[in-house]
């Protein structure tokens, strides 16, 4: 009986003390999921009163090619940032971890991006890429127009994100590299292995459980960006080639004033972003080690 009385009030403890987590969860991300499905089944324009339309919403979004258009934009982002931003932090990170003279101060320089207001960081770019006295054309002594033009617009926008971006990554890759034991290096060194063995066959399999973890917050983050990239080209840039999904749904929230619509774009995120961390963790899942010991 005393047994059963004690662990009641272990459980009762237990309980209190998730309750402020279990608070947050509910109210920081179940709720809003909640109301974003309620707000997609319904047309309100912030001012009158909202209006039940069952799935008028979701024909109109998936057949609006304005909508298919922004997420090609999107894919085409992801897919030009993470490679470039995973391979330059991992190349960072092996390099900041060796002990050059200067690593100290390149540290701190890699992570103030990362720190840093990306809507402060999308204006000071924008006057970097401005055609006539931007500093990049003057620096090249050329008159390009890096934003206006089509075909640039979107890659130049990619470099400024992954330039922000590139610390966290490092940072982490780092972290990852400095866990590896030493005696497992010197053991493949003293078995003949030269560096770029030791790197391919010893640290990368190792950082595997970072490499994952870089992975999908990198792609959340490239999914869901917004403001650097509102920035540097508001209104969905050149012929809307800048005109990412967060772009989009903001837009036909705040200046449409369609919630409904820009609800459905938002669920249409979220299930995507889940469906491809599902298969990142699928991928990995038999190829991460985490015991680092041996």
């Amino acid at each position: 009986m005393n047994s059963t009385r004690l662990s009641r009030r272990e459980a009762g403890i237990g309980y209190a003390l998730l309750a402020p987590s279990l608070f947050g969860i509910v109210a920081f991300l179940i709720f809003p999921i909640l109301v974003v499905i309620w707000l997609s089944l319904q047309r309100w324009d912030l001012l009158s009163p909202a209006r039940f339309v069952g799935f008028e919403n979701f024909s109109s979004v998936f057949s609006d090619a304005s909508f298919a258009r922004s997420m090609i934009v999107t894919l085409l982002f992801v897919a030009l940032v993470i490679p470039l931003q995973t391979g330059l932090g991992l190349l960072a990170a092996t390099l900041l971890t060796r002990g050059l003279p200067g690593s100290g101060f390149f540290r701190v320089i890699y992570v103030i991006p990362w720190i840093s207001a990306p809507l402060a960081l999308g204006i000071v770019w924008r006057w970097i890429f401005a055609p006539t006295d931007g500093a990049l054309n003057e620096i090249l002594g050329v008159n390009i127009e890096w934003l206006s033009s089509p075909a640039l617009a979107l890659p130049a926008v990619a470099v400024v994100s992954i330039w922000s971006q590139v610390g966290y990554v490092t940072l982490f890759f780092m972290a990852g590299l400095v866990a590896i034991p030493e005696q497992t290096v010197d053991a493949a060194r003293i078995d003949g292995a030269n560096s770029w063995q030791i790197f391919w066959r010893i640290k990368l399999p190792l950082l595997r459980p970072t490499m994952f973890f870089v992975l999908v917050t990198g792609v959340i983050a490239s999914f869901q960006a917004f403001d650097t990239i509102y920035a540097l080209t508001p209104g969905g840039g050149p012929q809307g080639t800048t005109e990412v999904i967060a772009t989009k749904i903001y837009s036909e929230a705040f200046e449409a004033f369609n919630l409904g619509r820009a609800s459905v774009m938002a669920l249409v995120l979220f299930v995507v972003l889940v469906a491809i961390t599902l298969l990142q963790q699928l991928y990995f899942r038999k190829r991460i080690t985490y015991d680092l010991s041996a």
